[in-house]
């Protein structure tokens, strides 16, 4: 026996290594018999150990030790070590590497040991045992509960992200926040019944700034321009006034208006007014020139679509030697042609003569009192249900006593149906409706997994599919223990992505998933791209959701959100992009043409856009965001002594490549840098706000890029081409994000093996989406919980 110094292991390691790589070129590489840890231990040493050793421990990793000890006594150490080794991260790119045959032989000897654990040992993962309703599925729950839409924006506040989304950091319950609750339990109620308010009330409805008014808005009859679709729930029957302000300058002049214009008020499409307003004669009238944009309406109680907007005049194709500008609300660069709507006001109701028979009085009075003696049996049976639906579980006789409580305080002093109001708002602001409550069952040992029941499973799976509450068919089937069935799940999952309520899989799941939610803070340098409005914002956003909603909603490969030959486009968003021949507000799916431009999300302006910096791209956030999302290897956070790229140094009038081939010089940089940057690079022929482009700044520019496992390509097409010849890495990732998203925590190490069996099952299925889904409703974290 003898010691080797550090110098002279390495060296030996070194060595060894060298004769790994003459035996790999001879094709004689030694590999993995799927079960030996010798095989392991020879993989170990050949490629690994050189810098994961007891000395030098990179990454403060010994796998070594790890190799000796079982895979089995280190699961966490080792799953993070078959993430690099699937991604082809590790060893590095420059480094000797083992052939293909290899990796896959030593990952199904790794994950075969894994999961065999996991099986053994089950480790479920624990969410929290009390989780707020965030703001999207209260809204979603009144929605569903009440058959009433309301704005939770205008409700409640913001809720804090982690692991990327808001339904995770919602355990807690200010005192400020649970007055929020209290006042919006107040208002909705009021409306669901219909009650009326000591005084006629009001709501304001503003357009942003930096919307162009030019064109027609999708929704408002054709002929019309600009203005807005308010979708609006009158209280009652009565009547209302509508008060239209207009845009002004900062002089406080209406901007646009030269000639006469005409202001339709519609409801439901039905014209109610037409309103003229005109140019003042002299300056000091500006301020008056709306002032008799008032009317007043009769309305039914319910829902009901309010437009507000202009005739259309007649208008010439300004003829220019390029597109002429899009965008019309800058009063220095693009001053408005014509005059906009800043706001709507709707105030009532005056002259009320009822409630009405709206689809929330439906709902909620699913039987009327015969009379005096017959009101509390059928209060309580009118409670009875609320509280069942808004419980999301059967109720016993305790759940109804407080709401009952209130139901008979304010019948004896009002009605029937002040009665049933107040009980609703004491349902609003209970507990059981604010919190997904998921306790642990007596008797249960500590720190072990077990099955949740099927009244949480019938929770679990409409926040996950719907972000909202369970129909009567889950509660029916979840009362009766028939839920967890594999047959019955199944059935529930595909008849639960039928129903239109999937869609907040796009705009809830996917907003985060795809940081579509960043659009509305991003605004791109106008004096770089002066063409940038909110109608692009919004078409941006509107074709991404569309992209993964036709995806969701024709059960297609999750692929195809890779590649496509396909777009989702209206004629605002296709001139953008240089598309001909498609006109008008309506987005329609587009075929297109080999060679084209657009298709994939990562062709796509919204992501191009929230990935770039206001005045230019940026490959690492681009790069970075690749990684992140549809990789599922993000890298390390930088750390806190590293300084930024700067824009303003000696360097700045280099290219961004060249500058940051200069931030990569600085050791500490560069080991993330050559992980994101040249993933970003491939997709430098989209400026940033996702138009293509050939030149930058004057010089072609080069989109030569690369994968962190070594693979090299060009531009977008040749980023999508690497991406599919390894489709088991992007299902692996969108099925973490979608676990992170259903579980309401982040996924960890524990959670691999069962990510790694959707994604098995995943190709056989030809990677549908319903695939994904299915097997995360199936899986091991998402049927059972690990007890405290």
């Amino acid at each position: 026996m003898f010691h080797l110094g550090r110098s002279g292991r390495i060296g030996l390691l070194a060595s060894v290594a060298m004769i790994g790589g003459w035996v790999a070129c001879l094709g004689e590489e030694p590999e993995a018999d799927g079960s030996s840890r010798e095989a392991l231990s020879r993989f170990v040493g050949l490629y690994c150990a050189e810098c994961h050793n007891a000395e030098d421990k990179s990454g403060d990793l010994d796998l070594e030790r790890l190799v000796a000890e079982g895979v089995e006594a280190n699961p966490h150490a080792w799953e993070k070590t078959v993430r690099r080794l699937a991604t082809r991260q590790m060893p590095p790119a420059d480094a000797v590497r083992p052939r293909e045959r290899a990796y896959e032989s030593i990952l199904a000897t790794l994950e075969a040991s894994l999961d065999r654990a996991a099986a053994d040992r089950p480790n479920a993962g624990r969410t929290e045992t009390l989780r707020r309703l965030n703001r999207t599925e209260y809204q979603n729950a009144i929605r569903d509960l009440l058959a009433l839409d309301v704005d939770a924006s205008a409700l409640l506040p913001n809720d804090e992200s982690s692991r990327g989304f808001d339904n995770i950091t919602v355990a807690g319950l200010s005192p400020t926040l649970l007055d929020r609750y209290i006042t919006a339990a107040q208002k909705i109620s009021r409306l669901a019944i219909g009650g009326q308010g000591r005084s006629p009330g009001g709501d304001t409805f503003r357009i942003r700034g930096d919307v162009t008014q030019e064109e027609h808005v999708e929704g408002l009859p054709p002929g019309t321009r600009g203005g807005a679709l308010i979708p609006y729930t009158f209280p009652q029957d009565g009547n209302y006034d509508v008060q239209v302000r207009l845009t002004r300058d900062r002089d406080e002049h209406v901007e646009g208006l030269h000639e006469p214009h005409d202001l339709e008020i519609l409801l439901d499409r039905d014209r109610r007014a037409l309103l003229t307003v005109t140019p003042p004669k002299v300056d000091t009238d500006h301020q008056k020139a709306d002032e008799k944009l008032k009317v007043r309406i009769a309305a039914t109680a319910g829902p009901h679509q309010l437009g507000v907007t202009f005739l259309k005049n007649p208008s010439s194709l300004l003829e220019t030697k390029r597109q002429p500008y899009q965008a019309h609300y800058n009063m220095h660069r693009h001053p408005r042609l014509s005059p906009a709507v800043f706001q709507v006001s709707i105030t009532g109701p005056y002259a009320v003569k009822g409630t009405g028979e709206t689809p929330s009085r439906r709902r909620i009075f699913v039987r009327r009192p015969t009379g005096p003696d017959d009101e509390v049996a059928c209060a309580r049976e009118i409670v009875s249900l609320l509280t069942r639906h808004a419980y999301r579980r059967p109720v016993a006789d305790a759940d109804l006593e407080k709401p009952m409580e209130f139901y008979c305080s304010a019948r004896a002093d009002g009605d029937f149906d002040a009665g049933i109001e107040a009980a609703l708002g004491a349902i609003l602001v209970s507990p059981q409706f604010l919190f997904r409550i998921e306790p642990d069952p007596p008797g249960v040992a500590s720190k072990t997994a077990y099955r949740i029941s099927d009244v949480q499973l019938a929770s679990r799976l409409s926040f996950f599919i719907w972000s909202s509450i369970p129909d009567d068919e889950l509660l029916d089937l979840a009362s009766r223990g028939e839920l967890h069935k594999p047959d019955v799940l199944e059935g529930q999952v595909r008849r639960m992505l039928g129903d239109e309520r999937s869609r907040a899989l796009a705009t809830n799941f996917a907003g985060q998933w795809l940081h579509l939610r960043n659009l509305d803070s991003t605004t791109p340098d106008l004096r770089l791209f002066p063409d940038f409005d909110d109608n692009l914002r919004q078409s941006f956003r509107q074709e991404t959701e569309l992209t993964f909603e036709s995806v969701l909603t024709e059960d297609r490969s999750v692929l195809d959100l890779i590649q496509s030959d396909h777009a989702f486009l209206n004629e605002r968003l296709a001139k953008h992009y240089g598309i001909p021949n498609v006109y008008g507000s309506r987005f329609r799916r587009v075929s297109l043409g080999e060679g084209g431009e657009r298709g994939g999300l990562l062709r796509q302006g919204s992501i191009l856009t929230v990935t770039s910096y206001a005045t230019r791209t940026s490959p690492v956030i681009r790069g970075k965001w690749v990684l992140e999302n549809i990789l599922g290897t993000p890298p390390p956070p930088p750390p806190a002594d590293v300084p930024a790229l700067e824009d303003n140094t000696v360097a700045s009038n280099l290219s961004v490549r060249e500058r940051l081939a200069k931030h990569r010089a600085d050791v500490a940089c560069a080991s993330c840098h050559k992980l994101m940057d040249p993933v970003g690079f491939s997709l430098e022929n989209f400026d940033a706000v996702g138009r293509w482009r050939t030149q930058e700044d004057g010089k072609p520019a080069d989109a030569t890029g690369g994968l962190p496992d070594g693979t090299t390509f060009t531009g977008v097409d040749g980023l999508e081409r690497a991406l599919l010849k390894r489709p088991e890495l992007f299902a692996a990732a969108l099925t973490e994000k979608l676990m992170t998203f259903a579980l309401g925590r982040g996924v960890e190490t524990y959670d691999a093996p069962a990510v790694r069996k959707v994604v098995r099952q995943a190709p056989e299925r030809g990677y549908r989406f319903s695939s994904l889904i299915l097997g995360i409703a199936s899986s091991t974290p998402f049927q059972m919980r690990n007890s405290e």
